[in-house]
């Protein structure tokens, strides 16, 4: 059996309100024509299809009409988990149709586990996989806070009770299960020990870890995660990975491969592991530098880019001296060499040097718990009591 592991699609997001329609589309098209050359049995998709709770009708066109094409292929199954950024009701709401397609839609955690407990048969009828289909795991999912508990109290009681809704799916895969079959695990959440890029955060509150390695049932013989954007196996267990995101979704992103997992079973025995680099289709370049560096630095990325969908590239000012039109002159320039410059800004080491006002900066540059210190400085309140939330 042969299955593809991919995740955190975010269709319909906006960069800079800037569409992303067509390198999604690119890079659903090569997800597709992957899973054809590979022979691929189950694709897996492991949460944060889209970017919102109620998408675009170009971001919904996207996603059916790769499941149309994808049942033209000779991939037997899809399973699809909600991720946070995902409307359970939205994904789930044609579920039952999907089914035709043999496409399994596991939008939030159900009411009876066994219903996310997905025993598929391959096109002879014979048992192929069994596979915990486990989404985003919402409060009420989980555990309701109470008036009298603490935050770190209540920290600890989602932390557990994710812990014990991966043991009871693990339990419920094994009942029943068919020997010489792959157990597949999925999960949208933060693993102990998983890397991130600069601007992701924990879905969930508390520190950064949801779920540890040993959480994680040794019933699965693969556990596909999706919500890091980074590709990465957990720990030292190559076969509990995040596949990451299939395109670049912000500027802190680029310096991540994208791609997406092949992984080979002989009865229930992983035999392979392949990770398979998707092609950029639209590049994300952040420019950090002195005027003009900046300038000679834009026109060697031009060059180098140049049969390629229209680049997207950041400017962070390092510079003693800023011209007052260094915006314009900029983007003047990223124009003739058909880029485009998505922002134009001054290091925020500028700002401090220069003693400007610190509000003047972009809320969205500065890191959260960054914000909330300097809140609680002005408001002469120790922030250390705070951080163990």
């Amino acid at each position: 059996m042969r299955l593809l592991h991919t995740s955190d699609w975010h269709l319909g997001q906006r960069f800079n309100n800037h569409e992303r329609v067509e390198e999604h589309a690119l890079a659903l098209d090569w997800v597709l024509q992957t899973v054809a050359d590979q022979q691929v049995d189950i694709l897996v998709v492991a949460g944060d299809i889209f970017d919102t709770f109620n998408p675009s009708n170009n971001a919904q066109q996207l996603y059916y009409n790769f499941l149309v094409r994808l049942s033209q292929t000779n991939c037997q199954h899809a399973v699809i988990i909600g991720g946070n950024h995902d409307s359970p009701s939205m994904l789930e709401a044609p579920k039952e149709l999907l089914k035709v397609l043999k496409v399994h839609v596991v939008g939030a955690a159900p009411e009876n586990n066994e219903e996310a407990v997905l025993r598929l048969k391959n096109n002879h009828g014979e048992p192929l996989a069994t596979v915990a289909a486990i989404p985003f795991l919402r409060d009420r999912d989980l555990v309701f806070a109470k008036e009298e508990e603490s935050g770190l109290e209540r920290v600890d009681k989602i932390r557990q009770a994710i812990k014990m809704h991966f043991e009871v799916m693990g339990k419920a895969c094994t009942a029943n299960q068919v020997e010489n079959i792959p157990v597949i695990g999925t999960g949208h959440l933060f693993a102990y020990g998983a890397k991130t890029e600069e601007k992701q955060n924990n879905i969930y509150i508390g520190d950064e870890a949801n779920i540890r390695i040993e959480d994680i049932p040794e019933a699965f013989h693969y556990v596909a995660l999706g919500h890091i954007h980074r590709p990465q196996a957990i720990g030292n267990k190559e076969h509990v990975r995040y596949c990451g995101s299939i395109i670049p979704l912000d500027f802190s992103e680029v310096a991540d491969p994208k791609e997406v997992v092949i992984v080979d079973f002989e009865g229930n025995k992983l035999i392979n592991i392949q990770r398979l680099n998707i092609p950029v289709f639209r590049r994300l370049k952040s420019i950090k530098d002195n005027v003009d560096n900046v300038k000679e630095r834009l026109v060697e990325f031009a060059q180098r880019h140049e049969n390629e969908l229209t680049p997207w590239v950041e400017v962070i000012i390092e510079d003693d001296t800023i011209p007052v039109d260094v915006d314009k002159e900029i983007r003047s320039l990223a124009a003739e060499l058909h880029l485009e410059v998505l922002r134009v800004k001054l290091s925020k080491q500028n700002f401090e040097a220069k003693g400007l006002d610190a509000s003047m900066v972009d809320l969205s540059d500065i890191d959260i718990l960054e914000v909330f210190e300097k809140k609680c400085e002005r408001a002469a309140i120790p922030s250390d009591q705070f951080k163990k939330l």
